[in-house]
């Protein structure tokens, strides 16, 4: 069977961490190239491949079967709709689109086109992720009661990345953190039955919303959503409160870190946190209160690729579907319109 031949639509940052190197490593997938506007260096990289001038000689390459949508989210829409009339399979960052009629429109297209639509939502294969997951899915806390998810930073100045802070329908926090969490709460509790949102603008001269605290309304609990940028002293990333007992557990992923130092992820150990950044689990079994540290997962944004490659060779779903970029859009528009109307909006 002949590779995926595929390219990208930006070598910034997300091109060069977060595709670039999983598309090249992975023996299903041959790397064609990617769009380069101003600083041609793919090659560097990866010696061989094809530094496009334009979208268009991206879309009239007969050759390239999957298009990685990873440029600013107020492009997303126009570019994937783009590829997809030109036959091309597509892999769009998050946020899957400014609104939601933008997003049901592209899964209506690819079915009218017959070509398959991903949202790339790494964080599902993060080790803090998939940690909680296990405990939650495994019953060590029995009953859900509340949960807290956060995604915070230290970041007070405004981002040097203009379109990060001029405001558009695709910028601000809620759209740019925002679908890592609102997805990792789907994932782990399901969809909520209505929320309740409070967006601000904190930091000096930003016109862009860098803040925002949402609770969700679940059947007999409550899971509140959190980002800031004045965050110096962060809590737990993931707090989770149940019948049994409790599991705390910070970000502390390393594979974003270990793709910054030039690293390559192919290697057995790939995705492992240090014993020490191990979540905190205080619940009861068989009767007896245990009190531990629970070792990490092993995180991997290679099994996000392994799931495309299955889905374009042998038509298994993708590994994150165009519903499911629906559903978070649909919460983003009601979050913002709980924002603005003071109250909650059920889903």
């Amino acid at each position: 069977m002949p590779p995926i031949k595929t390219a990208l639509l930006s070598f910034g940052m997300s091109g060069k961490l977060f595709h670039a190197p999983f598309i090249h490593i992975h023996p299903g997938f041959e790397l064609l190239g990617a769009w380069e506007r101003s600083k041609k260096i793919i090659g560097d990289f990866y010696p061989g491949v094809t530094s496009y001038p334009t979208l268009e000689s991206i879309l009239e390459d007969d050759s390239i079967d999957l298009v990685i949508v990873n440029t600013p989210t107020a492009t997303h829409f126009e570019y994937a709709k783009k590829s997809l009339l030109a036959g091309k399979h597509i892999v769009v960052e998050k946020a899957f689109t400014t609104t939601v009629a933008e997003a049901i429109e592209l899964k209506e297209l690819s079915k009218k086109v017959n070509k398959k639509i991903s949202v790339y939502q790494n964080r599902r294969y993060d080790s803090d992720f998939k940690t909680v997951k296990k405990i939650i899915s495994e019953g060590w806390l029995g009953e859900i009661v509340e949960a807290e998810i956060h995604y915070d930073r230290y970041k007070p100045l405004l981002n040097p990345k203009p379109h990060k802070e001029i405001k558009s329908a695709g910028s601000g926090i809620l759209k740019d953190l925002g679908p890592h969490i609102i997805d990792s709460a789907i994932c782990l509790f399901g969809y909520p039955q209505a929320l309740f949102a409070d967006i601000r603008i904190t930091r000096a001269n930003s016109v862009v919303d860098d803040w925002f605290d949402i609770l969700f309304y679940y059947p007999g609990f409550r899971v509140r959503i959190k980002s800031g940028v004045f965050v110096r002293e962060a809590l737990a990333s993931f707090i989770v409160h149940g019948s049994l007992g409790s599991f705390l557990k910070n970000r502390t992923d390393v594979q974003e870190a270990n793709l910054l130092e030039g690293k390559v992820p192919n290697t057995t150990d790939w995705g492992t946190e240090p014993l020490s950044e191990g979540g905190l689990l205080h619940t009861e079994k068989d009767g007896q209160v245990i009190r531990e540290q629970v070792i990490s997962q092993q995180g991997n944004y290679y099994d996000y690729y392994e799931g495309v490659f299955k889905a374009l060779t042998s038509n298994d779903p993708m590994p994150v579907t165009a519903d499911d970029g629906i559903r978070i859009m649909q919460i983003i528009e009601a979050a913002i319109e709980s924002c603005e109307k003071k109250k909650v909006i059920e889903l």
